[in-house]
């Protein structure tokens, strides 16, 4: 998916689980950051333009191990012991990301390094996903409307 689209919907359960964490700005800050990072493994992505990023990339491949729960899994549990405050922001973001990943043609393999794919048949940057970005865009907007009381 591209980029909009797993910041729209990352967005949208921002809106539902803010109320329930305690540092709302850094839980915010770290599952928008964490929406970007599944992409680092690819020279196109904001993230993997940048040099570090590069040499990266020169040991994995996209969609990869990167692109797996297993990867979200062990990080998350690494900062559940040493940064408990961003868990549940990265956990969240990150997790989007691998989620709509998973629906789109290509898919990702979920518990790398099984080579089980798990995808469907969106088509990245096609109509459906498209569709899919202003459904969360919309309902971002009234969620965020509704949470400051207009409606």
């Amino acid at each position: 998916m591209l980029l909009k689209t797993h910041l729209a919907i990352t967005i949208f359960f921002i809106l539902i689980f803010i109320s329930s964490v305690n540092n709302k700005f850094v839980f915010i800050l770290v599952a928008l950051f964490a929406t970007f990072i599944p992409d680092i493994d690819t020279r196109y992505s904001k993230l993997g333009k940048r040099k570090l990023a590069r040499i990266l990339q020169f040991f994995t491949k996209h969609r990869g191990m990167i692109h797996s729960f297993s990867f979200l899994i062990s990080i998350t549990i690494i900062l559940v012991l040493f940064l408990p405050v961003v868990a549940f922001g990265f956990f969240l973001g990150y997790g989007l990301h691998l989620l709509a990943d998973s629906f789109t043609i290509t898919g990702i393999m979920p518990f790398y390094p099984s080579k089980k794919k798990a995808l469907w048949k969106i088509k990245t940057g096609g109509r459906f996903e498209s569709f899919i970005f202003l459904i969360f865009l919309v309902a971002s907007i009234v969620l965020l409307i509704e949470r400051i009381g207009f409606l």
